[in-house]
């Protein structure tokens, strides 16, 4: 049986490179996609929206995020075999096919989608542009200087999208949080293109990281601080602005943290940056679910 690979381990096998495949072991991407949605059904509602819309964006953000790995990383497999970081993932490692890869992708894609279809129209509606950007994303890096701003506005649209779901369209607020968060995107995925430079430089790869050069640092800087503005400045007459403004503080905090880890552009510190940025979201999610809880 093992001559013809059906061995008892091959399906154990299979799952673990699927497993693989969508950075399971790593749900700091989708923790990343996670708060800024959460937040966005919070104000929507004006505060707790209700648990119905809370499962159905935990577990449609886990699995987009894992259909969104599976097409980057057949999109990017010529690629990522001449990034140190990047080099042993199954597509790529060809322990996984293409077509297998996107299969597997399709379906996860597919149970999000049946997650929308319990939510409202104005929803589903939303579902096939957020579907059609984050499809974009990984073809942006061959075209664009700032391939980050696409993935910003991926990362981002679980707003929007929640407030479709509550309120059934998406008022000018919602974009304004989404442009906010575009910011700490941009931010956090610079730190992580800083990461793979020398690599992405060799092989021709755009990133906001060769792009801005030496003023990486502080655009990263910026960036994080237009983000935290624009939330503060948006939802400073919505909420309560102590738990708010000390949330605004913790994530600032923060901020400078990352500064101490990514001003000498190393590899390790600019990594550990990028890994440690949910807990800048998680801060400014319980932020506005406790500016509500007591306003």
């Amino acid at each position: 049986m093992s001559e013809i690979g059906l061995s008892p381990e091959a399906p154990a096998s299979r799952l673990r490179l699927y497993l693989d495949l969508i950075r399971w072991n790593r749900p700091a991407g989708w923790l990343l996609l996670l708060w800024p949605s959460l937040a966005g059904l919070w104000v929507a509602a004006g505060g707790f929206p209700g648990w119905h819309l809370v499962a159905v964006f935990t577990a449609g953000t886990i699995l987009m995020r894992s259909a969104g790995c599976c097409i980057n990383d057949v999109a990017d497999r010529d690629f990522d075999r001449h990034v140190k970081r990047t080099a042993q993932r199954p597509v790529t490692s060809g322990l996984l096919g293409a077509r297998e890869a996107l299969a597997v992708g399709a379906v996860l894609a597919l149970a999000a989608f049946g997650l929308v279809l319990t939510t409202n129209a104005a929803t589903i509606a939303w579902s096939f542009a957020a579907l059609a950007i984050a499809v974009a994303y990984p073809f942006a890096k061959r075209y664009l200087s700032m391939p980050q701003a696409v993935l910003g506005v991926a990362f981002s649209f679980g707003i929007p999208m929640a407030f479709a779901a509550v309120q059934g369209q998406v008022p000018g607020q919602a974009w304004v949080l989404l442009l906010g968060n575009l910011f700490w995107v941009l931010a956090y995925d610079t730190e992580y293109a800083m990461v793979d430079r020398d690599d992405d430089l060799s092989i021709g790869m755009k990133t906001s990281a060769i792009t801005l050069g030496r003023a990486d640092v502080p655009v990263v800087m910026a960036c994080y601080g237009l983000y935290l503005g624009t939330w503060g400045g948006l939802l400073w007459s919505e909420v309560a602005p102590g738990p708010l403004a000390l949330a605004l503080g913790l994530a600032s905090a923060q901020v400078l943290w990352h500064f101490t880890m990514i001003r000498g552009r190393s590899r390790e510190g600019c990594f550990r940056a990028f890994r440690l940025n949910h807990w800048l979201g998680l801060t400014v999610f319980a932020g506005v679910v406790a500016g509500y809880m007591v306003r």
